[in-house]
């Protein structure tokens, strides 16, 4: 996914997952706890801007990250490996997008066929895919009312999405794209693209 132009910022350790793609990113951000003084020296080396946090700091690297590249304008910001192991960090990493500061920037976290996005209320959000790719749309900030989908196997008509139910899961796509609007709160938007997407 990754196009000529891009800017490849890695959160700390994620500059491994980087150079195991043979990619040497811009941008290598983070406390630094998961990458050791010769790897850091590599990255330099190679051309990469190396931006050291402490490691008593109030944000995590993939905040930092996401602020840095919020800081030089940037219109799309595509997240890889951010789900894992830890609950903490991977609930954290799903609620990223809708951190102060980030709210002009449409981020998408990648995970193999899934892709997590925050839709923010006003115009109709775009949902894109394949025909048969499952969509879920998940309420944050409390309930969200007068929801319209179009494009998906069972739409919503002015309807409310409660926070804490499940009526947002698993919905379908009827081709290539779809579209949800409503007037206020969060909604988290989770595409599963089927295996023909790939």
């Amino acid at each position: 996914m990754l196009r000529a132009g891009d800017v490849v910022i890695a959160a700390d350790g994620g500059a491994r997952h980087c150079l195991k793609l043979g990619i040497t990113p811009q941008v290598v951000i983070g406390d630094f706890d998961s990458l050791t003084e010769d790897e850091l020296a590599s990255l330099e080396s190679a051309g990469a801007q190396v931006i050291r946090h402490p490691a008593r700091k109030d944000f995590t690297d993939l905040e930092l990250a996401l602020q840095h590249a919020g800081s030089c304008g940037v219109e799309e910001i595509l997240v890889y490996a951010a789900l894992g192991d830890r609950w903490d960090q991977t609930v954290a990493n799903l609620l990223l997008p809708a951190a102060p500061g980030l709210e002009g920037v449409h981020i998408r976290i990648v995970d193999g066929p899934q892709e997590i996005s925050l839709l923010r209320p006003g115009p109709p959000c775009e949902i894109c895919g394949q025909m048969g790719d499952t969509v879920s749309l998940i309420p944050l900030r409390g309930d969200i009312t007068g929801v319209v989908t179009t494009g998906l196997e069972y739409p919503l008509k002015g309807e409310t999405l409660y926070f804490g139910a499940t009526r947002g899961i698993s919905n379908v796509l009827l081709g290539d794209l779809a579209a949800v609007q409503f007037a206020a709160g969060l909604l988290l938007c989770i595409v599963i693209h089927s295996i023909q997407d790939r």
